[in-house]
């Protein structure tokens, strides 16, 4: 009932949703906040702080908020879950494949990380999502559920995300995919840990991905840009939400955090990496992070399309079901990414 009352009113016209919300449109910086999403922003106001919860609590709070915005998946791909057995005793990974309907042929394959600071956050985070790529950009789409902190501090996540990608990147026919053509992408922290695998394959001498999908990335964990101030209080990722995960996901922070598998963003020498796809929020306190980034890397020699899409928040890829800029946005990344590999 709440779910269908709350698309209800997200349909409404955009300067009722802003009246609603305050009366008048949410500008800083010379932005101007999505209508919907200022009324969403305005109800998240009336809710517990993230930053207040146990984790138990934020991921299944978290997981109800994008279950009502967020759009239902495609019909029109194959969906399987599977194990991944990417770890010694045995141990296995959670991952769902995507795939598309394309007989008799081995196509590009996708490895996905979902977001949620390494805290929150599933394969249904990014379910609807990753049905999109594979439906729209004629991708093979591996979704893969790292460990999560508390319980697995840093470098865990690291850890399953680049022995994930490995696997996926040497076995990528046997799951349909071509294996000359394996990129690596996510959301926020997942777009953070694959900036960090790209960095990990130059490092090791190992085949990289042939491209890297970078969408509001976290890529420096102690980060104190402009953006973390000014945008900092914006839903649906604040400043003190952020902090709360980095203080969940290590041990030591100030120490642990300059290692450049938690802040990839630190790296001096970012030549020879895969070409990149990099999208930010105008909306979010990774704004500034995710842009500097992307300059860093065409600074270095490596080719990357850059968009900000100023009226979009954090985490604007799991609401395409409600908000037609999310949904408009999403199209043109995946649009982009068949350009780039399909």
């Amino acid at each position: 009932m709440r779910k269908l009352l709350v698309r209800a009113i997200l349909s409404l016209p955009g300067r009722w949703l802003v009246a609603l919300s305050g009366g008048k449109p949410l500008t800083i910086e010379g932005r101007v906040l999505d209508p919907r999403l200022q009324f969403i922003s305005a109800m998240g106001e009336r809710q517990p702080s993230m930053a207040t919860l146990t984790p138990e609590q934020a991921r299944h709070a978290a997981g109800e908020g994008f279950a009502t915005l967020d759009a239902p998946a495609s019909h029109d791909v194959d969906i399987e879950d599977i194990e991944l057995p990417v770890g010694p005793a045995n141990r296995t990974l959670r991952a769902r494949r995507y795939a598309p309907r394309l007989p008799n042929r081995l196509v590009p394959t996708l490895v996905y990380y979902h977001m949620g600071g390494c805290v929150i956050g599933d394969l249904e985070t990014c379910h609807s999502f990753c049905s999109q790529i594979a439906l729209r950009s004629g991708c093979l789409v591996v979704s893969v559920d790292y460990r999560l902190a508390p319980e697995h501090k840093f470098p865990a996540a690291v850890e399953d995300a680049v022995a994930s990608f490995r696997w996926v990147r040497d076995n990528a026919a046997a799951l349909g995919g071509n294996p000359a053509i394996v990129a690596v992408g996510g959301d926020s922290a997942g777009g953070y840990l694959s900036a960090v695998i790209c960095q990990e394959m130059k490092r090791l001498g190992e085949r990289p991905p042939v491209l890297q999908l970078l969408i509001y990335p976290a890529v420096d964990w102690l980060s104190q840009t402009a953006s973390m101030t000014s945008f900092g209080n914006v839903y649906p990722l604040t400043t003190p939400i952020m902090t709360y995960f980095r203080t969940l996901y290590f041990n030591d922070p100030d120490k642990e955090a300059l290692d450049l598998r938690a802040s990839p963003g630190l790296n001096n020498d970012l030549s020879g990496l895969p070409p990149a796809l990099v999208y930010t929020a105008g909306f979010d306190p990774l704004v500034d992070q995710g842009r500097d980034y992307a300059e860093a890397l065409k600074v270095a020699g490596v080719p990357v399309l850059y968009r900000c899409y100023d009226s979009l928040c954090h985490a604007f890829t799991a609401m395409g079901g409600t908000v037609p800029a999310a949904r408009a946005a999403i199209l043109e990344i995946i649009a982009d990414l068949r350009r780039a590999i399909g």
